[in-house]
C-alpha cells in the first residue's frame, strides 16, 4: 500500500470517525470506510455512518455502496477499497483508511485466501443448526480456525463450517493469514480508550441512536429488506430492535442489551487488534480533546 497512506482502527466508540475527519482536513485527505455495516444503503443510524453534513465536509468511500438486497463481503471490499485509495492518490490527495472491520484490514493488507464461494445448498442446512453444535464441529475439525473466530458470531462460524465441508480441508488454511505480520504497517494506528470510558462512551451512543430513531428507522428497512439479508439483519441495534418489534423485548431490555452487546463486541475489537494484526497502539485519554490527539498522531505519522 502506498506509504502515504493512514490506516485508523480500534473499538467501537473510541472516537475514529471524529479523528479521521480532523486529519483529512489537515492532510487533504479523503477516507474510506472499513466497516462491514455502513456500505449498506439505509444502515445509517445504528452504524454511526457519517451524516451528510460530514459527507459533504471530507469525501467518504465504501459507504452506501450496497443495497440490502444484495451481499456483500471482504472481496468485494478489497476491490472497491484499493480502487478508491488507487483514484484518491492520483488526485494527489491521502487515502484515510478508518473503521473497526478487522477481518476487512487483514483481508486490505495481506491478501484474500483461497475460500471457495458459498454454496446455497450447505449454507440453509447449517443454518438449521444449533450454533453450540456448529462450533463444536468447528473444534473438533479446525481447532486452529477455532482459535481465531468469534464464536458467538452465527455467520463466521457457519462459513467456516461450510467452507470445510465443502473443500474437506481446515478453513484456517484456506483464509487470509492467520499469523501476525512480523511488524506493524506503516501508518496504522490503533486508537485505544481506557475500559471505563470507552463503555461511558458506548451508553451515551446507544442512547442517542435511539434518539435519533433507530427504531423507526430499522421499521422502514424491513420494508426494504432487512430480514432478507442474513449480514444486515444481524448488525448490533438492528438485530435487537427486531427482536422489540416481534414482540420478544421490552424497549427498557432492548436498550440494555444493545448497550451489553456493544460492550461485548468492543471488548473482541479491542482482542482482535492486539493479537490477530501488528497495531501501533495510541492511547486517548479522556482529557484530551481530538485537536490535541489529532496534533499528537500526525507526529507519529510517517
Amino acid at each position: 500500500m502506498n506509504g502515504s497512506t493512514i490506516y485508523l482502527t480500534g473499538a467501537t466508540a473510541s472516537g475514529k470517525s471524529a479523528l479521521a475527519m480532523h486529519l483529512a482536513k489537515k492532510l487533504g485527505g479523503e477516507i474510506i470506510s472499513v466497516d462491514s455495516m455502513q456500505v449498506y444503503c439505509g444502515l445509517n443510524i445504528g452504524t454511526a455512518k457519517p451524516n451528510a453534513e460530514e459527507q459533504s465536509e471530507v469525501q467518504h468511500h465504501l459507504i452506501d455502496v450496497a443495497q440490502l438486497s444484495e451481499a456483500f463481503d471482504a472481496a468485494q471490499f478489497v476491490r472497491l477499497a484499493k480502487r478508491a485509495s488507487k483514484s484518491i492518490s492520483e488526485r494527489g490527495r491521502i487515502p484515510i483508511f478508518c473503521g473497526g472491520t478487522g477481518l476487512y484490514f487483514r483481508a486490505l493488507m495481506e491478501g484474500l485466501g483461497d475460500s471457495p464461494p458459498s454454496d446455497e445448498l450447505i449454507r440453509n442446512e447449517l443454518s438449521l443448526i444449533p450454533l453450540e453444535s456448529l462450533v463444536m464441529e468447528l473444534k473438533v475439525k479446525d481447532p486452529e480456525a477455532a482459535k481465531h473466530i468469534d464464536l458467538k458470531n452465527p455467520r463466521r462460524v457457519l462459513r467456516a463450517i461450510e467452507v470445510i465441508r465443502l473443500t474437506g480441508r481446515p478453513y484456517s488454511e484456506q483464509r487470509i493469514g492467520w499469523k501476525n505480520l512480523d511488524r506493524a504497517p506503516q501508518n496504522l494506528f490503533c486508537i485505544n480508550r481506557e475500559v471505563d470510558v470507552l463503555n461511558q462512551r458506548i451508553h451515551k451512543r446507544v442512547d442517542e441512536m435511539f434518539h435519533q430513531g433507530l427504531i423507526e428507522e430499522t421499521q422502514n428497512l424491513i420494508k426494504q429488506g432487512l430480514r432478507g439479508n442474513r449480514n444486515a439483519c444481524q448488525a448490533l441495534g438492528y438485530r435487537q430492535v427486531l427482536d422489540l418489534l416481534d414482540g420478544k423485548l421490552s424497549l427498557e431490555s432492548v436498550v440494555d442489551q444493545v448497550k451489553t452487546k456493544t460492550r461485548q463486541f468492543a471488548k473482541r475489537q479491542r482482542s482482535w487488534f492486539r493479537n490477530q494484526m501488528k497495531c501501533e497502539v495510541l492511547e486517548w485519554p479522556d482529557e484530551e480533546n481530538v485537536n490535541s490527539y489529532c496534533e499528537r498522531l500526525l507526529g507519529r505519522i510517517s
